[in-house]
């Protein structure tokens, strides 16, 4: 329950973030928001895999990712950008940072992890329960998705052929990434160039006949003040 809890927490800063990017702001970097709570089944097997005790205070100690929240952002600087906002809150306490988008894994993965740590306050009493955030943008997504499938698959035993063209594949999603920036980045800045603002009075007064058009509408307004 306080996994579960946690987990609900932390999607509602994040949920609270991507109603106001939809709302209020010309971009929203957010462009989907999962969460998984690991079944007690799954806990058992990463423990015995790892030799931890079947004891819950060392199940609690040593397994760190039983509540998970995954962020699919537009861009790669989005990414950084959500891991700002999140971090920034004061019942967030940033316990571990993995940047795999900076120094990605021998087989090309890309994401940044966050192990966070949130007070969950229960009737009786306040624990800290752990969470991890993974936040990566849609081509990173992808690639992982597709990954984890070839990987279960394979039974973990993938050929070597298979394992070049993974990790050529990981880094064409990064190049895309590089483009979509940076394309995203000139329209923006071309919008900007093009936006015009509305003419002031002062802009007004400039125009041809603009005093002779505005002494007319006075003495018009003046007139149906007197009558």
């Amino acid at each position: 329950m306080s996994y579960k809890f946690a987990i609900d927490t932390v999607m509602a800063k994040v949920n609270i973030l991507n109603e106001e990017f939809r709302y209020t702001h010309d971009h929203n970097p957010i462009e989907h928001v999962s969460s998984r709570l690991k079944t007690p089944a799954s806990i058992m097997e990463k423990a015995q895999r790892r030799g931890v005790p079947f004891d819950l205070n060392a199940i609690r100690g040593a397994i760190l990712d039983i509540a998970g929240i995954r962020v699919t952002c537009s861009f790669v600087s989005d990414t950084y950008s959500i891991r700002d906002m999140l971090t920034g809150h004061e019942d967030i306490k940033v316990m571990e940072e993995r940047d795999y988008i900076r120094s990605p894994k021998p087989n090309g993965y890309r994401s940044l992890h966050l192990l966070v740590e949130t007070p969950v306050r229960m009737s009786d009493r306040t624990v800290d329960v752990p969470v991890e955030i993974q936040i990566r943008t849609i081509a990173m997504d992808f690639w992982a998705s597709l990954e984890h499938k070839i990987y279960y698959k394979y039974g973990k035993s993938v050929p070597e052929r298979l394992l070049d063209e993974i990790r050529e594949a990981a880094e064409t999603a990064n190049r895309l990434d590089v483009t979509m920036e940076r394309l995203h980045g000139e329209v923006r800045e071309q919008g900007d160039r093009a936006r015009t603002t509305l003419p002031g009075p002062e802009d007004l007064r400039k125009l041809p006949l603009a005093e002779e058009l505005l002494r007319a509408l006075a003495d018009r307004v003046n007139s149906e003040r007197s009558d």
